[in-house]
Formats: C-alpha cells, sequence, structure tokens
C-alpha cells in the first residue's frame, strides 16, 4: 500500500487530472497484486479493495470521477488521498493527507491535519485488546477539539475480516442520539481500519449531489428481480466482476451505468459511497490506516509521513492527551528468555514515541 500511495501522490501536480490520478492508483494495485502467488494451483482472488479516491478541499470523501469528468487539481489544494487493495480478502487500506505546495503547511490548514494525526496517533494506543470503542470515540473529540478542529459525523471505523471491509464492530467517530453502534470490545488477532476526518467547519457534511457518486458495493444478502435491461446487464457484470469488495463505475460501461445503477441502488442491490462536502472555505483531513491487533502489541501496517506543518495550536496544555500519546504501541511479550525480554523493551521504548508528533 505504501507503493501505491508514494505513486498517487507523485502524480499529484497542479492542473493534473483527478480521474487520470485515481485510474493509475487502481492501475498499480491490479498489476502488483496481479504478480504475487502466481504459481499457486488454487486461484487467489486479489486487486483493489477500495477504489482510489482523491477529494479536495472542502470535499469529504468517496471522490472517484468517471472517465469524462475533466476536474484537475490547483496549487495550495489540501488533498485526500483513500485507497485500498486486498489479497484472498485480506484487506489493507489507507488515507493520507497532504497540501499541494512548497514548504511547510501553516494556518487552519496545518491544524486540521494535525488534528486528523494526533487524533489517529492516540487511536492506535487506544485500539488495544480489553479497551472498548467507545473509549476511542472520546479521546479522537478530546483530540480535534484541542486544535479547534472537529471530527466529521458519519464515519465509521470497522474491523476487517477476509473478504469483509465493513465488520460488525465499528467505532463511532461522534457519539450522538442519532447515531448509535453497539459497545464492543477490542480482542486479539482482530484487524481494525481506523478512520480519522477532521474539520474546521461543523463536521456535518452534506451530500450536494447524487451525480457525483461513483463508488458502490454490492449488498450480498439483497435480492430484488430487476425491471430495465441496462440494470439486469450492469448487475449481472457487477456480480461476475465486483461480488464482494467496492468498486468504481468507471470499471463499467458508462452510459448503460447510469440507467442501470439508478434501480439497483433505489432497490437496495447496491450500497453507495456517496461524495460528501463541508460548506466552501473549510478545510477537510483523513488518516485512515490498518492495525493488526497482536499479542505483542498493535501493528499499523499502512502508513505515511506528512509534510511539515506549523499549526496554530497545540496539545501542550491537554495532559490527558499527551498522557495517551505517551502509551507504547508494543507491550512487553509474555513468557520468554531474559534476553529475549531485553530486546522486546528496547523496542518498546522506540515505538512509544510519537514519532509524526514532532511535524
Amino acid at each position: 500500500m505504501f507503493e501505491a500511495l508514494q505513486l498517487v501522490l507523485s502524480e499529484c501536480k497542479p492542473k493534473a487530472k483527478i480521474v487520470d490520478i485515481c485510474e493509475k492508483g487502481d492501475s498499480y494495485i491490479r498489476e502488483q497484486t496481479g504478480n504475487m502467488y502466481k504459481n499457486v494451483k488454487k486461484k487467489i482472488e486479489r486487486g483493489v479493495a477500495f477504489p482510489t479516491c482523491l477529494s479536495v478541499n472542502n470535499t469529504v470523501c468517496h471522490f472517484s470521477p468517471l472517465a469524462s469528468d475533466e476536474t484537475v487539481l490547483e496549487e495550495g489544494d489540501i488533498l485526500k488521498i483513500d485507497m485500498g487493495c486486498h489479497i484472498d480478502g485480506f484487506i489493507a487500506v489507507v488515507a493520507h493527507t497532504h497540501m499541494l505546495q512548497q514548504g511547510p503547511v501553516t494556518g487552519r490548514a496545518a491544524d486540521v491535519i494535525a488534528a486528523a494525526n494526533t487524533a489517529a496517533e492516540v487511536a492506535l494506543r487506544l485500539v488495544k485488546p480489553g479497551k472498548k470503542n467507545q473509549d476511542v470515540t472520546k479521546a479522537i473529540q478530546e483530540v480535534a477539539a484541542a486544535y479547534d478542529c472537529k471530527i466529521v459525523e458519519g464515519v465509521l471505523s470497522h474491523q476487517l475480516k477476509q473478504f469483509v471491509i465493513d465488520g460488525n464492530k465499528v467505532v463511532l467517530s461522534v457519539s450522538n442520539p442519532e447515531t448509535r453502534v453497539d459497545d464492543a470490545e477490542f480482542e486479539e488477532n482482530e484487524v481494525y481500519a481506523i478512520d480519522i476526518v477532521t474539520s474546521t467547519g461543523d463536521g456535518k457534511p452534506k451530500l450536494l449531489d447524487e451525480k457525483q457518486t461513483t463508488i458502490y458495493k454490492r449488498a450480498v444478502d439483497k435480492s430484488y428481480h430487476l425491471k430495465m435491461k441496462a440494470s439486469r446487464f450492469i448487475y449481472s457484470d457487477i456480480c461476475q466482476n465486483f461480488p464482494i469488495m467496492p468498486f468504481s463505475a468507471r470499471a463499467l460501461e458508462e452510459k448503460r451505468a447510469r440507467l442501470g445503477l439508478v434501480e439497483c441502488v433505489n432497490h437496495e442491490l447496491l450500497q453507495p459511497y456517496p461524495v460528501l462536502h463541508e460548506k466552501p472555505g473549510d478545510f477537510v483531513a483523513h488518516i485512515k490506516f490498518t492495525v493488526l491487533l497482536m499479542p505483542n502489541g498493535s501493528d499499523r501496517i499502512t502508513s505515511h509521513g506528512l509534510q511539515e506543518l506549523q499549526p496554530t495550536k497545540t496539545v501542550d496544555d491537554h495532559p490527558e492527551i499527551k498522557a495517551w500519546l505517551s502509551l507504547p504501541v508494543k507491550s512487553k511479550k509474555k513468557g520468554g528468555g531474559k534476553k529475549k525480554k531485553g530486546k522486546q523493551v528496547e523496542k518498546v521504548e522506540g515505538e512509544a514515541k510519537p514519532e509524526p508528533m514532532e511535524t
């Protein structure tokens, strides 16, 4: 995932078309995963687990336009890259925020990126066996408030299972009476996609145009006899090529897709991933990583370093946040000889430093 994200970042230049960058990200994942396990007898599913999205400025998420879209990047844009891959249904996802400019990021743009990054660092240390999902929800909201930002509502961090990108155990970003999830406790050997989106706005994004939605996932538990021929053609194509993972409508025949997808969504055969927006002028940042809850601590397997940030706020006056950040990511492994323990302690000390916070 790191190399795929690096490739997408290298393509992000002023006047570059967003659709071209998204397509290059997806193509790279398909190519690289296709090169793995070529010689095994059993057919192994692999490829894109979540289509490459490039959401700009006040656009929150899921912008992955069709081939006909002419939207380009501009100097000074704040970019959110979101993508995922899988091999044999085992999924890794990542999201990263980058400002399209030379030199350090300053002002409110730096605040919102620092808020997302710090919240992600805190979440990494709290998503541990024995901890509860509501502990994480409360903590990331406190971090965002320290930077005078909001955690964006409606974003869920999901447990990942084989061929399941949205498992039943979830972490809610913002607790409110309208959105409720079941209380859950993290357990050893689980995998999570921790998803943090921060905003300088009110954190209540809106759907402005349904036509911008291009990412869908088949609802495997639903069935309906479609009336339109275009719908049946498109749905058959989806069932054959994208039976489980989210996909982009770019991969479908565009004219038929426009007609057929509407009926599929209306009858809940497909779950749409809408493109949401904060108000113009608001900055939005997105950090997502995949974490494995291993016996000796958490393994973050997807991440990327940030640009130099010069935020206007810090967490220096927030002892609780500083205490969370000082928690080790790794822990001493139970059992084993003295020599092994000594090595493990050394590793713990290195892991405990929240390096991204230095930016």
